[in-house]
């Protein structure tokens, strides 16, 4: 006589209550100067150096790696 396996009833899909966060937040990194350079952590992992410079703004975003650069409280436009 052959053997027959129940079956297991079908599970219901789940809704997520909450979707969770692709990537982390974007490093933020506190500078003294208006004018900084990102390598995107240099070595095998980064990207080209580029520079950027903060005009009237007290913070700028690297175009490559999203990491944030934000002018240090008191510190003067260098």
């Amino acid at each position: 006589m052959a053997r027959t396996r129940a079956k297991a009833p079908a599970e219901k899909a789940k809704a997520p209550s909450a979707v969770p966060a692709a990537f982390p937040p974007p490093e933020v990194i506190e500078v003294t100067s208006k004018r900084v350079m990102c390598d995107g952590g240099g070595g095998a992992l980064g990207h080209p150096r580029v520079w950027y410079d903060m005009g009237d703004d007290d913070f700028v975003e690297c175009g490559y790696c999203d990491r944030r650069f934000v002018l240090k409280a008191g510190s003067g436009a260098h």
